[in-house]
């Protein structure tokens, strides 16, 4: 199933490498993808552009994941946006309480690192079509 070329996607990650095999995986369904180094310039870029997704690395400098998530969905309220982005948190390694605290300030689920074509297709397809 191909997935839509026009969907905005942010990738936020402080790595560089990360960031790099992120895009390629993307580009690889054709998809492109904006980047962001920490959670505060996710957080301004989202302002600017109301992403379809988000990719949320946990941990970065400035401001983490679950921060900026926070952020993301108070402005979403306070300026009632018809549409709310889907937030999916990154992280290296998936414990369970990661996964709650992720859900508990509103994120929409939760990915493992590194990311692997299959699952970033099932994940964008799942929530594109809900």
């Amino acid at each position: 199933m191909g997935l839509p070329a026009d969907l905005k996607i942010l990738l936020v990650d402080d790595n560089v490498l990360n960031q790099r095999v992120a895009v390629l995986t993307f580009n690889q369904l054709k998809l492109k993808c904006d980047l962001a180094s920490n959670g505060k310039e996710a957080f301004e870029k989202y302002q600017q552009i109301p992403y379809d997704i988000i990719f949320m690395d946990l941990q970065m400098p400035v401001l983490d994941g679950i921060e900026s998530a926070k952020l993301i969905r108070k402005f979403e309220q306070e300026s009632e946006r018809s549409e709310k982005s889907v937030i999916i948190a990154l992280s290296g390694n998936e414990h369970a309480d990661h996964r709650n605290m992720c859900i508990e300030v509103g994120m929409d689920d939760f990915m493992e690192k590194p990311i692997r074509i299959e699952s970033l297709q099932a994940y964008i397809s799942r929530f594109i079509n809900r």
